[in-house]
């Protein structure tokens, strides 16, 4: 099955190789990084193509390519990042997704637990009492040094990459004011609730990026990420001031637009033009 039959709502899922297929063709250098498993091998890589190079090594630190190669078609894509110190989110950070509200003068951060990422492909799975479950197509950062106390100027050359994330969230926990929990601990931090791939971006001019949600092949979300109230740098500036963000951290840089619930069976893709397709099941 190619990307137009997925576009057009047919219900399966492509291969990896599609997956990886840019929205719209990246200007300039990109290197895509990916972390995938083929057999008893996990491994980081670097996508080419249709061919995975297989790296060795710390991905922050001048990883070597070990000559292997094989087809995208051929591995398992696993989230970008394997055990991220911590992930944090953000809130209200498009004027599209806050309504009449007004955007907060500093990035409004939240944790998601490093328990809640889900591989490429995988299932986002509905966790019991759960009964209004949304998307939220994301642009998430990936941290590549350690920031303590760095300015915006500074910020750039801490950012290793970026790619695509998928802020579950079950409204319900979140917002009922007769049901809401005092913390957002299980609403956007249930197991399954941070899909986030299929690769990391790496020289991607992260500031101007199409972003959008497809529900069952039905455009859902449409944004672009010179809309956000608060722009990478500065979020990773912020959050530095308090909380040293250490190489593998991540940040979701907030949700734009109107989201609405997804359903047992549903198919939901975040695409990232330059970056690729998140592409999960609900389950």
């Amino acid at each position: 099955m190619n990307r137009r039959e997925l576009i057009t709502g047919i219900s399966a899922l492509a291969g990896a190789a599609s997956a990886v297929a840019p929205l719209a063709q990246a200007q300039g250098k990109v290197t895509k990084y990916c972390r995938f498993k083929k057999g008893n091998v996990v491994a980081h890589g670097i996508v080419n193509g249709d061919t995975v190079r297989q790296l060795s090594g710390d991905l922050f630190a001048n990883p070597k390519e070990t000559g292997a190669k094989h087809k995208l078609s051929e591995v398992k894509l696993l989230y970008p990042i394997a055990a991220p110190s911590k992930i944090l989110a953000l809130a209200g950070n498009y004027r599209s997704h806050l309504g009449k509200a007004a955007p907060r003068p500093n990035p409004e951060p939240f944790y998601k637990p490093p328990s809640c990422l889900q591989n490429p492909e995988d299932p986002i799975v509905i966790p019991p009492g759960a009964t209004n479950v949304h998307y939220e197509c994301e642009l998430v950062i990936v941290i590549g040094k350690t920031a303590k106390q760095i300015t915006e100027a500074q910020a750039r050359d801490h950012i290793f990459g970026v790619t695509c994330g998928n802020d579950v969230s079950e409204r319900i926990w979140q917002n009922d004011p007769k049901i809401k929990d005092v913390q957002w601990w299980r609403a956007k931090g249930a197991d399954t609730f941070g899909p986030v791939g299929p690769v990391i971006a790496r020289g991607i001019d992260y500031g101007k990026l199409r972003i959008m949600t497809r529900l069952n092949g039905k455009i859902m979300q449409d944004e672009n990420t010179s809309n956000l109230v608060h722009g990478c740098e500065k979020v990773v500036s912020f959050i530095s001031q308090s909380t040293t963000l250490f190489p593998g951290d991540l940040i979701f840089t907030g949700t734009g637009g109107i989201t609405s619930a997804m359903k047992r069976g549903d198919v939901v893709e975040i695409e990232i033009e330059g970056i690729g397709i998140l592409r999960n099941t609900v389950a």
